[in-house]
């Protein structure tokens, strides 16, 4: 992920170039490992304000982007023959942290913060957090993160499984470059298989994405969604007004 300045906040635009990442990649016989990181700061802030803010005025005769294809940008890392892996440092939030559920593997530093605030703009976690957070803390877990949308410490997803190991900014590449190599010269047919055997367990899952996709369209033009964002819309051009009166003193 690469726009630093936004905190890899991530757009119409990104998603669009992660489907076509996982396509190219899943036609190259030499890809053993994919790693998913973020430059600068953060790995992802979650979604681009101004997009979340545009879904805000969005009604049945204008309809949204499908969620359907906006989730084939994080499904693939999930259903690729070769295993992914996510290595996180600052935030993961929103469509950041599910981006992260969807490697099979993460990898975290110590100081990273993980959320899923979604419940706090009136719609629910619908780029695969309601169908793949419940298989690592459960369903009951699952429901108090999401129901509360607050952010918690990499201990703290350490404790609860969803991050593997945890390590220093310092030492985050190096031990997420060790961790992919070892992967790598395993047998590629075997990891391929070990997560399809491993998903065939999952039945679930897909259901959870047509069914967030489907409430998520109906949240979208809800009246608690255009109240949300627009208190969130406040909120940002009120502290963006304070940032700009600091730079120009």
């Amino acid at each position: 992920l690469n726009r630093p300045d936004k905190r890899n906040a991530q757009s119409l635009e990104m998603w669009r170039e992660l489907k076509a990442v996982g396509v190219a990649l899943e036609d190259d016989p030499e890809v053993r490992v994919v790693v998913v990181s973020g430059e600068g700061h953060s790995f992802s802030a979650g979604i681009d304000l101004s997009v979340l803010f545009g879904q805000s005025q969005a009604t049945p005769e204008h309809p949204l982007p499908d969620v359907a294809e906006v989730q084939l940008a994080f499904t693939w890392l999930r259903d690729a023959r070769f295993a992914t892996i996510a290595m996180v440092h600052g935030h993961a939030l929103g469509a950041g942290m599910q981006l992260a559920l969807a490697c099979d593997l993460r990898i975290a530093t110590d100081d990273a913060v993980f959320g899923l605030p979604e419940v706090n703009f009136g719609i629910l976690p619908d780029l695969g957090g309601c169908a793949w957070l419940p298989e690592l803390v459960g369903p009951a877990k699952a429901k108090e993160l999401i129901f509360l949308g607050d952010r918690f410490d990499a201990d703290t997803a350490l404790r609860l499984g969803i991050v593997n190991q945890l390590t220093s900014a310092a030492t985050l590449e190096a031990v997420t470059t060790a961790l992919a190599e070892r992967i790598a010269n395993q047998a590629p047919l075997a990891i391929g298989a070990t997560k399809r055997a491993i998903r065939a367990a999952e039945t679930s899952s897909e259901a959870a994405l047509r069914t967030s996709a489907s409430e998520v369209r109906k949240l979208l033009v809800s009246k608690d969604f255009k109240e949300a964002t627009g208190a969130a819309a406040a909120r940002h051009a009120a502290k963006q007004q304070v940032v700009d009166a600091l730079r120009q003193a």
